[in-house]
């Protein structure tokens, strides 16, 4: 039996993907997507934020979109909001939204420059407004309480962030809650521009357990911009335990960045659907559809026009059973024609092939005496090695 954590997993495709796209994709084309990804499995899903359309276009259209999609019980939708004025806006579409991801929480940025770009207020001024958010939260009478830092593995601007800088200001949210007498349950790290590399991650996470062992609720919010947004997260399923939650924000084809950042849409997030794939292999049940997920990824791309930077969705899963491929098939060459592991061998339709019989193997018995199930066993029920 696994030890892991349990992990609750965000989709960010409608709120952090669609946010670097064009501005003028239709709110009709938005609510399609969003109730075809309500339709995956998928638990947890962002639908937007709740932020000034001078500086983000793309979310001009959330309310509209929020009052046309059809929300599905059993799914619970989240938005982002970055201020008092976002979050009254947020309240007015509780439900379906719900606003959980704001209850008794402390942040800040570890670099000035981008919390400066991205939400117009320096470490100071964060900072100032702590003891705020605390007596907020006293006077809401809450139970439990959350600290986070973003930008903590590293910044475009100011450079890398030590493990000792990130613990000192955790550490400093962590004393002022415990003086409020409010227990910190939760801690959040978030990497906007993909700083994080799986051996910190690591570490962090070790040096969190050890300093704070009542804490059971970690937020990792890791950008792809290098590529290691994917390993990290399973690192993280690795440095926790059953004990434990995990809640990770992967975006559908790897879709996201920040126009803040530096890096454009290359700073998107882990592909929901690799790290969907990459957990039900390791047996970590998700309960989503990877079929209808990636379908879901296919009408992204068509929404937004042009590839998206996931790998399952275009290689599809590992196949098993009745979906390992057909011996024989043509040359399969490009993307479109990879896509029979959904769309059947249409997808291949009129592609060049060499063989002129049908292949046989002892390794797949149906094809040779034709009523054994599609499976890698002969009629003994042992299977068949590779010479």
């Amino acid at each position: 039996m696994s030890n892991y954590p349990k992990v609750v997993l965000t989709e960010e495709g409608m709120r952090d993907g669609l946010q670097i796209e064009r501005s003028d994709i239709s709110v009709e084309g938005k609510i399609r997507l969003l109730d075809m990804l309500s339709e995956t499995g998928l638990k947890e899903i962002a639908v937007g934020s709740f932020v000034s359309p001078r500086w983000v276009p793309q979310m001009a259209c959330i309310d509209e979109l929020i009052k046309g999609f059809h929300p599905k019980p059993g799914v619970s939708y989240t938005a982002t909001a970055l201020n008092e004025m976002g979050r009254e806006r947020l309240r007015q579409y509780i439900p379906p939204l719900n606003d959980l991801k704001y209850q008794a929480q402390t942040a800040v940025y570890l670099c000035d420059v981008f919390a400066q770009r991205n939400v117009n207020r320096t470490i100071a001024q964060q900072m100032a407004r702590w003891p705020k958010a605390i007596e907020e939260a006293k006077a809401k009478g809450a139970k439990e309480a959350g600290i986070s830092v973003s930008a903590a593995w590293g910044s475009n601007w100011t450079g890398e962030v030590s493990q000792d800088d990130r613990m000192k200001m955790l550490e400093k949210q962590y004393q002022l809650w415990n003086e409020a007498g409010i227990p910190v349950t939760k801690i959040g790290i978030s990497d906007p521009m993909g700083w994080n590399m799986p051996d910190q991650v690591e570490r962090q996470l070790e040096a969190i357990k050890k300093r704070w062992p009542a804490i059971k609720s970690f937020n990792l919010h890791l950008h792809n911009t290098r590529g290691t947004a994917l390993t990290s997260s399973y690192i993280a399923m690795r440095s926790l335990d059953a004990t434990d939650t995990l809640r990770l924000q992967p975006a559908i084809g790897g879709m996201g960045g920040c126009p803040f950042c530096g890096n454009g849409r290359s700073a998107g997030l882990a592909p929901t659907e690799d790290l969907i794939h990459m957990m039900e292999g390791m047996g970590i049940e998700t309960g989503v559809d990877l079929d209808k997920l990636i379908e879901a990824v296919w009408m992204a791309e068509e929404i937004v026009g042009h590839p998206l930077w996931g790998h399952v969705s275009k290689g599809g899963p590992r196949p098993e059973g009745k979906k390992l491929y057909a011996m024989d098939m043509p040359f399969v060459e490009t993307l479109d024609h990879a896509r029979h592991f959904i769309k059947g061998p249409v997808a291949y339709k009129g592609a060049p092939s060499p063989w002129k019989e049908a292949i046989k193997s002892p390794q797949r018995p149906e094809t040779i005496n034709g009523d054994a199930p599609n499976s890698a066993k002969d009629q003994s029920g042992e299977r068949w090695l590779p010479l």
